[in-house]
């Protein structure tokens, strides 16, 4: 079945689908954050067992994505579609009903490890079945799912768990993926399968799920080991660097590699992934780094840190279509650079918050950085696919995805990691002039503490600590700001055409 076969009631049944399926899928990823703490309550353990709750999903997620390709080829993109939601739903179920932690992290591992085909796989439906002038749209609809669903994780996921339970995040799962798994099912049962069995690549998998597997942990568990001072990220790390380049040599010259490497020979794929998976890191970082700055320094609770962070998601709601309908008629690597400005400029003006900014203040800055985020994935999706084959859409949308995840591990892990460090440095030297030398000092912890020396100088140690964590989320910004202006040139390394008829985008050669 091609795109000229889809009646438009049955395009519109469809894309409803992949896309409810697809906003499942990436809402899971963010989900279960805020509802941690209550998990590990009832579960009888403690806050750091009960992370792994992410790192499971995580690890087995990154796992997953690159062997897209593999996996489309073996078994076809909508068999395979439907069989990762069935089985997303079915460890959803599991995870709702869980009584220990062990349980509760397996069957998030097995979420995770189905959950990876699935967007690669819709992004690449998406272009199969649409005609070639309405697939920029059709890209703008999935990303505008990719953008709303983190958001709405948090939102959710603190609520259900307030008015509910916990393990109603996951149960919530079961009914939309059933939905969409049988509606896919119906409107797609004749789109084509493929005819090629390729063979396994034992050594390309094993060393990939160690290699990825470890240097995850590493990322996921450094900052709460102390890094390189932690014996166990020391093993991961090496584990990681051993695997991987095992990995990168045996798929670079394998003759059927279960991860195709090769498809970095083509030049709009290989700089317009650098360039989505650099932006979408400097994003991230911004996505991680506001909430913790909003409960740690302004004392807002998970919800209200959630709800400030939200009007991000009204930009590419509203300009969805206009996006999709509109953006083939400009050269994209100008949308592209319009996106990094107004990213760049949001993060440049956020650098400036001190502790009194208002909700409204931080809320306005999210709605604004929202018009960038709505120029920003599709021009890059379209120009990063746009010179690959049909038959590679899966495995690249997959590849790409994968290094977008790692990319974003990597900005995650060295955020907190700086965060916590400028923050120290900057105690340090705020804390200089408070010694038994200075009288002004003296005075200020007598008032402060009414007398009492100590309780002075602690309202003034944390007063110092807020300060410090203060410069430093501004100092973060002000960096921010700058990588999103100097990922301009990376955008401009791609070349035209980046229309719809070019080679993948119009169903190959």
């Amino acid at each position: 079945m091609t795109n000229g076969q889809f009646r438009p009631t049955s395009l519109v049944v469809a894309t409803l689908g992949l896309s409810l399926a697809t906003f499942m899928q990436v809402l899971d990823t963010t989900i279960a954050n805020v509802s941690l703490p209550t998990i590990a309550g009832n579960l009888g353990v403690s806050s750091s067992q009960s992370t792994w709750v992410i790192t499971s999903f995580a690890v087995s997620l990154a796992i997953s994505l690159p062997l897209t390709g593999f996996l489309t080829r073996r078994f076809g993109q909508v068999r395979l579609f439907v069989w990762c939601t069935l089985l997303f739903v079915l460890a959803s179920f599991m995870c709702g009903v869980s009584r220990s932690m062990g349980m509760l992290i397996l069957f998030r591992t097995i979420q995770g490890a189905v959950a990876g085909p699935m967007y690669p796989i819709t992004q690449s439906l998406m272009i199969g079945i649409y005609p070639p002038q309405k697939r920029g749209m059709a890209l703008a609809l999935l990303s505008m799912v990719a953008v709303v669903a983190p958001i709405a994780g948090p939102i959710l996921g603190g609520w259900i768990t307030e008015n509910y339970s916990w393990s109603w995040i996951f149960f919530i799962n079961v009914p939309i993926g059933m939905l969409a798994s049988m509606v896919v099912a119906n409107q797609m049962k004749g789109y084509p399968a493929p005819n090629e069995r390729p063979k396994m690549d034992y050594v390309g998998l094993i060393t990939l799920v160690i290699g990825v597997g470890a240097l995850q942990i590493m990322l996921d568990k450094g900052n709460d080991e102390d890094w390189f001072n932690s014996p166990f990220v020391i093993v991961t790390c090496i584990v990681a660097v051993i695997s991987l380049a095992i990995f990168l040599i045996w798929e670079l010259t394998d003759g059927d590699p279960i991860v195709d490497l090769r498809l970095f020979r083509h030049h709009n794929f290989k700089f317009g992934t650098l360039a989505l998976v650099l932006s979408f890191s400097a994003y991230f970082s911004i996505n991680l780094l506001l909430p913790q700055w909003l409960q740690r320094n302004l004392g807002y609770t998970a919800t209200w840190a959630g709800l400030a962070a939200s009007p991000l998601g009204i930009a590419p709601l509203l300009l969805t279509f206009l996006v999709g309908r509109y953006a083939m008629r400009f050269d994209l690597r100008l949308l592209a650079t319009v996106a990094f400005v107004v990213m760049g400029a949001t993060c440049f003006l956020r650098s400036r918050f001190y502790l009194e900014v208002d909700f409204t203040h931080v809320a306005m800055m999210q709605f604004l950085m929202g018009f960038g985020v709505a120029l920003f994935f599709m021009p890059v999706t379209v120009i990063l696919l746009s010179d690959l084959d049909q038959n590679e859409i899966a495995a690249g949308s997959g590849l790409a995805t994968f290094l977008r995840t790692l990319g974003g591990s990597f900005a995650a892990s060295l955020t907190t990691f700086l965060w916590d460090r400028r923050a120290v440095l900057h105690h340090a030297q705020l804390a200089e002039s408070l010694n038994p030398y200075n009288p002004l000092a003296l005075s200020a912890i007598h008032q402060l503490g009414h007398g009492n020396a100590q309780a002075g100088a602690d309202i003034i140690n944390g007063m110092i600590t807020q300060q410090s964590y203060q410069i430093g989320f501004n100092e973060l910004f002000y960096s921010l700001g700058w990588i999103f202006l100097g990922l301009m040139p990376v955008i401009w390394l791609t070349k035209p055409p980046f229309s719809p008829r070019a080679n993948a985008l119009s169903g190959g050669h």
